[in-house]
């Protein structure tokens, strides 16, 4: 259900904060127009930490009306707190999600023995599959290899969003886990050669901005075309690249909004970029056709 390229959803905020529900609703549209193959809302990209509770549920219950099937939601749901986890995942299982994309607990720092008793109360909490958000340089733990070999053997644990940036261990993941446990790369960069080595999507920032293109590299390197992959990999490896030249979502939501897709508006901690990344990102947007009145 969850292999090829999910959205990881960034969340629209009107000038006065809140929630901007109707732009929420276009750019759902626009992914699932675009063909990409599943999508995940209010992860970390979506600021799920800035969301208030009903704010979360109910940027889950319009991405599931929107999707009307047509594509899987993989619902965001972690944190350093087991139980609210656990409450969090039945309520969205009531709203109507296909699965439930969780993060590892931060701050917390449980041990290797502590990631695995988390995640195996949360899928003994629910019949919804489960895929585990491994992203160290945010969280700073990291599921290891051997831990994600435990993991898979719990029936509905079915994948890992595996965002560490070491391919190395990605390789050895990819190496001990069951054929069927789906691993997907949390970079845009590495998605290529993940795939190369077995796995079997992403779940991406870029296809924010890019749903078609991204989609289409994705399903050229699962398919073993690989020099139209790459192709598409160079053309768009600088917006891959800029997205991340500060702390995300800011550059993509700055990026999004300068192709006219939602309102700059971000929620503090989080700010826009600072002026000299604004115009580095310009610059990439640009000669892509991607600034609102451009094209090339």
């Amino acid at each position: 259900m969850f292999t090829g390229c999910g959205t990881a959803m960034v969340t629209p905020f009107s000038p006065d904060g809140s929630l901007d529900e109707q732009t929420l609703r276009r750019l759902i549209g626009r992914q699932i127009d675009a063909g990409v193959d599943f999508l995940c809302p209010c992860g970390t990209t979506g600021e799920s930490p800035t969301l208030t509770h009903k704010e979360h549920l109910r940027v889950v219950e319009i991405t599931v009306e929107e999707a009307q099937h047509r594509v899987p939601v993989l619902a965001g749901a972690g944190g350093y707190d087991t139980a609210k986890v656990i409450s969090l995942v039945r309520e969205l299982k009531h709203i109507g999600v296909d699965g439930i994309l969780s993060v590892t607990p931060y701050y917390n720092k449980p041990t290797q023995e502590g990631l695995f008793q988390h995640y195996r109360a949360i899928a003994e909490s629910t019949p919804l599959p489960i895929i585990v958000y491994s992203v160290q340089p945010r969280t700073a733990v990291n599921v290891e290899p051997a831990t994600l070999v435990r993991l898979a053997q719990i029936g509905n644990i079915v994948g890992v969003k595996e965002a560490s940036g070491n391919i190395s261990q990605m390789a050895s993941i990819l190496a001990r886990v069951p054929e069927s446990f789906v691993v997907l790369s949390g970079d845009d960069a590495i998605a290529l050669p993940l795939i190369a080595l077995g796995g079997r999507g992403v779940v991406s920032v870029v296809s924010n901005q890019i749903p078609d293109q991204f989609t289409a590299l994705t399903h050229a390197a699962i398919s073993g075309d690989f020099a139209r992959a790459r192709e598409l990999q160079r053309t768009y490896q600088a917006l891959m690249e800029v997205n991340f030249i500060e702390t995300s979502p800011g550059p993509v939501k700055f990026g999004m909004a300068r192709m006219g897709l939602l309102q700059p508006v971000w929620r503090l901690p989080m700010v826009e970029p600072q002026i000299a990344s604004q115009q580095k990102i310009e610059a990439v947007l640009e000669p892509l056709g991607l600034l609102a009145g451009v094209r090339v």
